[in-house]
């Protein structure tokens, strides 16, 4: 019995000298550490996740070549779907995201929302396909598109996020302007605004969708020819009622050249109650889709191995970078 309570206090005492021993104990922290990584610990955290719907404008003026991505000329459309594969890849977990194109005077909806993380394969598949031939309709009306949007995606419990330049084709008639009082306020998001502050000459593209040039003066109308001239007949050189509404007058303007209308995206935006911001760079959008405004609150199980693994990661940096030089 002696002999037992001898071996005992021994090795009690022979434990309590390794306990001081700082080499010991950061062993004994990492394989700790180790072990509670090991069974996915987590914690229930509140968290901003973000609903969005990103309608693009696939219309003609989008194949402009005014971006850079490092050294390679890029058009507006292949900025916006690279802007927006990285700003899928930062949104959070329990995000949703869905896709939408625009041309003509219509928004048309890709996908519903779904899932980042889960469906993250399929929207980003989806946004790398985007390509301008997908076009329905030869003509650029910002306003009309933006207007359907807002009319119909409002049941879909997302903000929506409308890319343009802004390049109404053809002109508008002033008379004719869109009316954003019955959708304003009755959904949440932003207009971004793509492309060069600088005119820009348009590609020009052949029926088998091959490059054969720009657009010319003489290839795009450059005043609008639609319903009732905005001026009064007295005011119109060369007015005639049946053959010249418009008046005789040649006009030649820029309309074969395109820059981002960024004034005129600020001011629809602001009628239809959205925020606007511009597109610079590859990292803008990430930070529009989580504007603080987008933000909904969710309770989720957080994934904390992290931490265990990084205590682990300093108790091994201490054991062999640390206290080696230091006793020695």
């Amino acid at each position: 019995m002696d002999d037992r309570a001898g071996i005992s206090a021994r090795f009690t005492l022979r434990l309590l000298r390794h306990a001081r021993d700082p080499r010991f104990l950061c062993a004994v922290m990492a394989f700790v550490c180790v072990a509670i990584a090991l069974f996915y610990p987590t914690l229930k955290l509140s968290r901003p996740v973000f609903d969005h719907i990103i309608v693009v404008d696939i219309t003609r003026s989008m194949n402009v070549t005014d971006y850079r991505i490092g050294d390679r000329p890029t058009s507006r459309l292949e900025m916006v779907k690279s802007a927006m594969r990285s700003a899928l890849r930062e949104l959070p977990c329990d995000s949703r995201l869905g896709l939408g194109l625009f041309t003509g005077r219509q928004s048309f909806l890709l996908f519903e929302p779904i899932e980042v993380c889960s469906g993250f394969e399929a929207i980003d598949t989806a946004m790398e396909r985007i390509d301008w031939r997908m076009a329905w309709d030869a003509d650029s009306r910002i306003a009309d598109g933006l207007y359907d949007a807002l009319t119909h995606l409002q049941d879909l419990n997302a903000n929506l996020v409308f890319v343009t330049d802004g390049h109404e084709a053809p002109p508008l008639n002033p008379r004719y302007k869109r009316e954003f009082d019955s959708v304003k306020g009755k959904l949440k998001g932003i207009v971004i605004g793509a492309g060069g502050l600088n005119l820009s000459p348009i590609p020009k593209f052949n029926e088998r969708g091959e490059a054969i040039g720009f657009y010319s003066e003489e290839d795009v109308p450059h005043r609008s020819t639609f319903g009732l001239p905005p001026k009064p007949p007295s005011e119109i050189e060369g007015y005639h009622a049946r053959n010249a509404p418009f008046g005789s007058e040649l006009v030649i303007g820029t309309e074969h050249l395109s820059s981002l209308k960024e004034d005129y995206l600020r001011g629809l935006a602001e009628e239809a109650g959205l925020l606007y911001s511009r597109l610079e760079n590859l990292e803008d959008l990430g930070r529009a889709l989580q504007h603080s405004e987008f933000a909904r609150f969710e309770t989720v199980a957080s994934d904390i191995r992290w931490l265990p693994a990084g205590l682990a990661l300093a108790a091994l940096v201490v054991l062999y970078g640390v206290l080696p030089f230091k006793l020695r």
